[in-house]
Parts: C-alpha cells; structure tokens; sequence
C-alpha cells in the first residue's frame, strides 16, 4: 500500500464515482469499476520499476469504492423530491456516506473467513479482477495494457462525442411515439445512448432479456389496461400514457422487485447464519493464539467492534441534527434512539446479505436496489409505530424524510459490503493482506464521499430529478431514489395501493417459479426476477437499449470464443463497454455544468426546433455506424495484441 498506489486509486475514484452518479440517476444502475481500474493502474505503475501485482491490487480496491458508494443516490435524491431539501448540504452528505460506508466494511470484516476463504462461492468478479491482474503483471502483458487502454479511450470519446453532437441538436439522442390500444394506450422510445449499450454488454443477454421480459408486461399488457377508458376529454395519448405508467404501473414493477429481494434473502439465509458462525469460531481461535499467515489477517475484530460502537455517535448526531427543529422534534430523543439500534442490527443483517449475494451473482448483478426497497418499507412502518403518520401535513412530511433519511444510512452500509468481499476474493487469489485491502476500501469510501455530494448537486441544479417541484422536462429519472421515496409516502400517508404492489408480487412469484424451473432443467436458461422487475419498473426509452446492447455483447463474445485466447478478447469487449460508459457519464456531468452556470435547458442547441425529425434520423445512422466501427475497431485491436504476441 503505497503513496502512489493510494494517490492513482483515489483519481480513479474521483472520476468513476462522477461517471456511476450520472449513469445511477439516469437508468438506476452503476458499473463495476474495479476492472477498468486494474487496466489502467498497470498501465501506469508498469512505468515504474517496483510495481507489483499487490500495489495494482490496492488501486483497483480503492478504486473499486466509485463502483458501490455511488448508490448512495439511490435513496439520497428522494429528499429533494418529497420537497425536504433544496439542494445537497456538502457536510451532511459526505458525514452520510462515509459514516455509512465504513461501517459496510466494517461488517463485512468477520464474514470473509467464511465467505471468502472458507465458501465455494464464485465471486464471478473477483476471479475477473485477479485473472486481470496476473496477466498484466507478466512483462509480455504491456503490449495488453496499452490496448486495452486504448479501447477504453475509443469508447469513452466516442461516447463523449455523440453527447456533445446531440446536445448541439444536430442530432437526436431520444426517439418516442404513444399509441392506441384498444380502449387503452402505449408506447414505444429509446434512448440513443452508447453508455446502456455498454451497460447491456456487461449485464448479458440473460439479464437483457428478462428484462425485455419485464418490459413486455408493463407495456404490452398493464399500461394498455390500466389507461383503458382514460381518454376522455381530447386528452393526449403521450400525456394520459405518461401518468398512468407513474402512478400505476411502476408500483406493479415495486412490487415484482420487493419479491425478487425477498426470494433472494430466504435462499441464502441459511447459508449467511453459517457464515457469520463460522467467522466467529475463526475469531475465537485468533485470540486463542493460534498463527494468522500475513494473507489471512484482518483489522483485528475488537477494533472493529470499537469502531462499529464509535460510529453510532455520528449516527446518533446525524439523525439529531436532522430532525431538531423540525415539526416531530417532540419525539426527537425516542426516534434517534430506535433508529440508531435499527441501524446497528438491521446494518449488520444487511451487510451479510449484500456480501453474499455479491459473491453469489457478482456485485454489478446483486440486487441492491430491491435491499433498499426492504430497507425502507422496514424503516417506515417502525417508525409509524412509535410516531404514528403525524397530526399534520408538516409533521408527515417530516417523519417520510426522516424514514429516507435513516435509511440513507443503511443503505450506505449495503453498497459497501457488496463489494467489499469481492474485493477480498481478488486480493486472496494474488497474494495480499486483507487489512491493507480494508484500509484501502475505507480510503475509497473518503475519496467517494468527498466527490459525490458536490455531483449531485450540480446535476441538481442543472437537470433536477422527476417528481421533485419544478423539474423540467430532461430532469433525470433517478427511478430507484423515485420508488424509494414514493413508498416511505405511501406508508405515511396512507395512500400506498397495496393493490398494485399485491399484482407486481403475484407476477413477481410467477417469475421466481418459472426461473427456479428453468433453473432445475435446463443449464443454458434463466429469467432473473430482478432483472423483469426493473424492466417492468424503468421508462421504456432507457430498458430497450440495454438488451441491444446484451446481444452485441453477445455476439462479440461468440466471435471471441472463436479464437485460441477467448479470455482476452472478451475482457477488451468489457474495456470498451466501460469506456462507452465514462465516456457519456463524464461529458454528462461536464454539461450538466454548463446548464447550471448558465441557466439554458439547451446551452450548446445550434439548431432549431424546425431539425427535429432530420436530428432523429441523424441519430439513429449515426448510433449504429457508431457502434459498428467501435465494435470493429476492439476487435481489430484484440487481433492485432495476439498477432504480436
């Protein structure tokens, strides 16, 4: 763990983690940075002598924070939407992330003996990141460096590019058209954007088309139905279609997700009690005496304990600060107390959960959204116990804010123990010491929570979120943070149709029997529940590229598997994918600054509105010839590798 290795990850952090905020409350989900940053760490400590596979270990681990604390934002935007907050306070959203976030690695630190070391779990991603790094810490691995960085470069200026094109109007980055169906109405859009076609490449075709799956039942059947008869009065097919998929439609694909995490917790139950058991015993016998090789020590668990206990203090005075003062400030001492023990235990059965179902799936894959979704229904109906709804608006108002709040905390504990046992699987097939690791994902955690609050609010001021007071026409769906939000409301307020959450669960255990069947007889097939659920849950512009962009990963992956080094051309699919991702993510957080100092909707648009439909038919040649020479030219590259080796 040295200077350099902690100053390289923490630039790697600062970037990725502006790149998954963007891309987060875009479409509601983040990438794993942990490889791209491996890549790009070999390439530059291979300038220095002394480099080693360890140091490379710790930059992707410090960096590795970009990829999960970043899903802060999925609870954290709620508060501007209910109206709690007018913009991000910098001081209280960094102490939220890092109280948070250390306290998930913290956690996770007695359950990697038992579901690390002592599991067969696959870690799918933390075997990718260790392959990655024996690769590139043989001398014959420069010429492999050097490319792969070159097609993250290729992505990520392409992508850039586009943006930039589309935001001067020149062409359109969005197609959508509303129809009639029968009585009822629908519609069709997509979103031009290369970063979901990298999404889509990374999730697989599986996913993809479980999620086309999801997409099919929400606007193939639900939506037609429930705007049936709603037309009356000449009201708009766009308008009436739009309203209906909002405040209807998304609590059936809330109630389909709240499922799919359910299904996941009960399976891995038993397994989770095992583990924590086992790192218990493990624990005992380090203080019993018994010799610790240097690759199996931890933070010694009694700091840990000390640490876990010293942070409910800021906890305590981050709840505190939060309510005192407002309309339930009467019940201030009652609630800081039950919400800071609800923090303590719920965040520990939280942390278990997330760590195993990052090494069960991988943590890009893990259902965290649907942990959030179980976080905040929990947190909501305790907290209505002891308070009750409120005897006013103000006072309702106040306990749902505090309710997302509390579960902010949480759910930073979650994101971070996704990904801290993956990290460890990394660090366990290379060689390193874990408590270095787990310093250095602590250091991630700093470097994270210092560059997300001030994100978050330039895309604030620039887009806004939907469902927040005066959000414009382009505000950011931020969907997770969206539903999120409108169940802690429902809760309080009363007004939750457990109906369409009921429809969204009974769909939700039909897909859960059709998988575990699918599961039972066949190898080849699955249909995640989660993954249908997002698809019924997210707009549709933003869940039809992704499985485009499954199947040309797909398909790349068939032309790879073709050669004699599959491994390697598949991992420069993922580098370009990657790149696709920052590439369109950072230009968006850099126009999101220049909407904000000055104050245009369309600050670059060189064209009028009179271009529109040329702008669509631009984007589309352009989107697809686009994709074509990127894909072409990875491939070129990975051929070009091996003809030298």
């Amino acid at each position: 763990m040295t200077v350099r290795a902690v100053v390289l990850g923490g630039l790697i952090t600062l970037v990725f983690t502006a790149a998954n905020v963007y891309l987060g409350l875009k479409v509601g989900l983040t990438f794993a940075t942990s490889i791209p940053a491996a890549v790009i760490s070999m390439t530059v400590l291979r300038r220095f002598a002394d480099h080693s596979i360890v140091e490379n270990n710790i930059v992707q681990t410090i960096a590795s924070a970009a990829g999960t604390l970043s899903a802060i934002i999925f609870v954290l935007p709620g508060l501007i939407m209910i109206g709690w907050w007018s913009g991000f306070p910098y001081w209280t959203t960094v102490a939220v992330c890092a109280v948070g976030g250390i306290l998930g690695v913290m956690y996770s630190i007695p359950l990697r003996r038992a579901l690390v070391t002592g599991s067969d779990l696959p870690y799918p991603e933390g075997v990718a990141g260790a392959e990655v790094l024996k690769v590139g810490d043989s001398h014959e691995a420069a010429d492999d460096n050097r490319a792969g960085l070159r097609v993250i470069l290729a992505g990520a200026l392409a992508a850039a590019g586009f943006s930039l094109v589309a935001a001067l109007k020149v062409i359109s980055n969005s197609l959508s058209a509303a129809f009639r169906v029968g009585s009822g109405g629908s519609m069709v859009g997509a979103s031009l954007s290369l970063a979901l076609i990298g999404v889509g490449h990374l999730v697989g075709v599986t996913v993809g088309i479980a999620m086309l799956v999801g997409l099919l039942i929400s606007y193939g059947v639900l939506l037609p139905v429930r705007s049936s008869g709603d037309f009356g009065g000449g009201a708009a097919v766009a308008d009436v279609v739009g309203a209906v998929f909002s405040s209807e439609v998304r609590f059936v694909g809330a109630g389909a997700i709240a499922v799919a995490a359910v299904w996941t917790l009960l399976k891995i139950l038993g397994p989770i009690i095992s583990g924590i058991r086992a790192a218990a015993l493990s624990a005992r016998q380090r203080r019993e005496g018994d010799r610790v090789d240097l690759t199996e020590q931890d933070i010694p668990i009694n700091l840990v304990g000390l640490i876990v206990v010293i942070s409910m203090v800021p906890v305590a005075l981050l709840l505190w600060g939060f309510i005192d003062g407002t309309a339930i400030s009467g019940s201030l001492g009652t609630l800081v107390l039950i919400s800071v023990v609800f923090v303590l235990l719920i965040g520990l059965v939280v942390a278990a959960v997330c760590g195993y179902m990052a090494g069960l799936i991988g943590s890009s894959n893990s259902p965290i959204s649907g942990v959030g979704i179980l976080v905040v229904l929990a947190a909501a109906l305790l907290i209505k116990a002891i308070h009750g709804t409120g005897d006013n608006g103000d006072q309702t108002t106040a306990l749902i804010a505090y309710t997302l709040f509390t579960t902010a905390v949480v759910f930073g504990i979650a994101t971070i123990s996704n990904d801290n046992l993956q990290d460890l699987k990394t660090g366990q097939l290379v060689g390193s010491t874990p408590w270095k690791q787990q310093v250095a994902l602590i250091i991630g955690v700093i470097f994270g929570s210092v560059i997300i609050a001030p994100i978050l609010e330039l895309l604030r001021s620039a887009f806004g979120f939907q469902g927040e007071p005066g959000a414009k026409s382009d505000a950011l769906a931020a969907p997770q943070a969206a539903l999120i939000s409108s169940l802690a409301k429902g809760v309080f307020g009363g007004d939750l149709n457990w109906k369409l959450i009921g429809l969204g669960a009974l769909i939700g255990v039909v897909v859960v029997i059709i998988d575990e069947v699918l599961g039972k007889t066949t190898k080849r097939f699955r249909l995640p529940p989660l993954a249908v659920g997002m698809g019924m849950y997210l707009p549709i512009s933003l869940t039809l590229v992704i499985p485009i962009g499954a199947f040309l990963g797909l398909a790349y992956d068939r032309w790879a598997e073709r050669s004699g080094d599959a491994e390697r051309r598949k991992r420069m699919g993922i580098l370009l994918a990657t790149g696709l991702i920052v590439g369109e993510s950072l230009f968006g957080v850099a126009f999101a600054g220049i909407v904000a100092a000055t104050g245009k909707e369309s600050p670059l648009g060189i064209v009028g509105d009179g271009f529109v439909h040329w702008a669509e038919a631009l984007g589309v040649v352009v989107f697809v010839l686009l994709i074509a020479w990127l894909y072409r030219f990875t491939q070129r590259t990975a051929t070009s590798v091996e003809a030298r080796r």
